[in-house]
């Protein structure tokens, strides 16, 4: 009896799953949620911009020594971020490959038109491609303090308002955040119908509650260049 070769073996169900649609737009939900969960928690850490320098700076401190003693200086921080970047980039690699596989599956162009999309759905590909740009530049800047000019290393209350004192500092970042409000809409609806949780009874709620989150975020986030633009916080 002949020995099985490696090419007859099965392949696993964890590689099985990969390379289906239908895994793909789970990890892409899972991680977008993972992803979702941070930036609700990020942007009600950045309103502690509203309550002054000391409540601001000891924030960013307390995220350094979170988890101490047990954990080492930034070991939860770094711990988050690791998730993180993980996250992102699994969300990518469906994305882009999701997107090829669908062009390969209709090369030719629609003899008839289809239904217009929404705004949010033509635009979620662009709209990756943006945040994926904006994370390059915010890491370097709030981070890194490469781009940064008038940063000061451990006064980050200090470097938010230097980053927002610019013109070109609050143009990528409300633009960035506009890119954000239409990838949430529309990505938590998709996320929800692909991990069971949507049904004709419930879309209306998922749709509302996506369109909330969206404007949440948006407003949160963008309410910090705003509030230093107009001078509530200097």
């Amino acid at each position: 009896m002949a020995l099985a070769t490696r090419t007859d073996r099965r392949p696993s169900t964890t590689r099985t799953l990969w390379d289906s649609t239908v895994g793909k737009k789970s990890v892409m939900a899972a991680s977008g949620l993972v992803m979702l969960g941070y930036l609700v928690v990020h942007m009600l850490g950045n309103l502690k911009i509203f309550f002054g320098a000391d409540e601001f700076n000891g924030y960013a401190h307390w995220l350094r020594t979170l988890g101490s003693p047990f954990l080492h200086h930034e070991w939860a921080l770094w711990i988050v971020r690791v998730v993180l970047v993980a996250a992102v980039v699994a969300h990518a690699v469906c994305a882009y490959q999701l997107s090829r596989r669908d062009i390969k599956a209709r090369p030719v162009k629609y003899a008839r038109k289809r239904r217009r999309a929404s705004y949010a759905t033509r635009t979620m590909r662009w709209g990756g491609v943006i945040l994926g740009l904006f994370i390059v530049w915010h890491l370097l800047d709030l981070t890194t303090l490469t781009v940064n000019e008038r940063a000061w290393a451990g006064h980050p209350y200090e470097n938010v308002l230097a980053t927002f004192s610019t013109w070109y500092g609050n143009t990528v970042y409300i633009v960035a955040m506009a890119a954000l409000g239409l990838h949430v809409r529309h990505g938590f609806w998709s996320a929800a119908q692909t991990l069971g949780a949507g049904s004709a009874r419930r879309d209306r709620t998922l749709k509302s509650l996506a369109n909330a989150l969206a404007l949440v975020l948006f407003a949160g986030f963008v309410s910090v260049p705003v509030a230093v633009m107009t001078g509530v916080v200097s």
